[in-house]
């Protein structure tokens, strides 16, 4: 896919440049604006200073004179300590909040912005790294200053995927949906390799079998790990979803048993020291 149209250039902060924020964050290089970059973990902004970012030393650092704050956190407790506690924003500054978080922690920060002037943009993603690369993810933003946020979430969406939203619980509530349907799904593409095992089918017969059925993006998805039982090239770690399995059960008002199911094999991963791996990794010890 052809980049977006150029922009008048911007000064952005983007906070944090975990696997999905530093791809977002060369976007908007590539797009031409001036990008100041911040994470709590130092040595992962090189590449990006390589091609023009600024490296920031603190988020205040970063912020100072920008007119755009992105960030792309863990969860809500980063989201409080790095912005909430620790930024004052001027008024007329643009907040893009990629970070994964309950409808309530965005309808806070919602509030926390209006009361400082700021224009605060729920934008979170659905998509892996490779749909991130492409500009092809899913995007939603939320909230009612989100049309100005269209040009900067716009470089890397699938323009067919980009939702605009009037609330920013709202963008929390889709993001927590999209990733309930991986979770629930991998977990379900586990089960039928179980039972194809049981009745004498290996895991590429069991693949192919699942062409054509609700399961079959799952396993064209992931079916490669499941092959190989190789977790490494991390996507989507297991202890983000993890963590967002969390913020589902404390959102919703209705039982999510198959949630249950998919968490408890997430958790299971990470305490054996896995959760740094693609979330496929709770296939580890499946037949093959």
């Amino acid at each position: 896919m052809n980049p977006p149209a150029p922009q008048k250039p911007s000064t952005i902060a983007f906070l944090g440049l975990g696997r999905m924020g530093r791809v977002l964050a060369g976007h908007l290089l590539e797009a031409g604006h001036h990008v100041r970059v911040w994470n709590r973990t130092p040595g992962r902004d090189g590449d990006l200073v390589a091609a023009g970012a600024i490296s920031a030393g603190s988020p205040a650092e970063a912020l100072d004179g920008a007119d755009v704050l992105v960030t792309a956190l863990f969860g809500p407790p980063a989201v409080r300590e790095v912005v909430l506690d620790g930024l004052s924003p001027a008024a007329g500054t643009l907040w893009i909040d990629i970070t994964t978080i309950s409808p309530a922690d965005a309808a806070e920060h919602a509030r926390w912005a209006a009361e400082r002037g700021v224009d605060h943009v729920h934008s979170p993603v659905v998509g892996s790294l490779g749909p991130a690369a492409n500009r092809a993810l899913g995007v939603l933003a939320g909230g009612p200053a989100a049309e100005r946020a269209v040009p900067f979430v716009s470089l890397w969406a699938d323009p067919e995927r980009l939702q605009v939203l009037p609330e920013a619980s709202a963008a929390a509530t889709g993001k927590l949906v999209a990733n309930l349907a991986l979770a629930v799904s991998f977990q379900g593409l586990v089960e039928a390799v179980r039972l194809g095992a049981s009745g004498g089918l290996d895991v590429e017969q069991v693949l192919t079998t699942l062409k054509g059925t609700g399961l079959g993006p799952i396993a064209a998805m992931k079916g490669q790990n499941l092959r190989t039982g190789e977790f490494g090239d991390t996507q989507f770690s297991a202890d983000l979803l993890l963590k967002d399995t969390g913020l589902m059960t404390s959102t919703t008002r209705f039982p999510l048993p198959a949630l249950t199911v998919a968490a408890q094999g997430l958790l299971a991963a990470q305490r054996a020291g896995h959760g740094d791996d693609d979330f496929s990794v709770v296939a580890r010890d499946e037949p093959r």
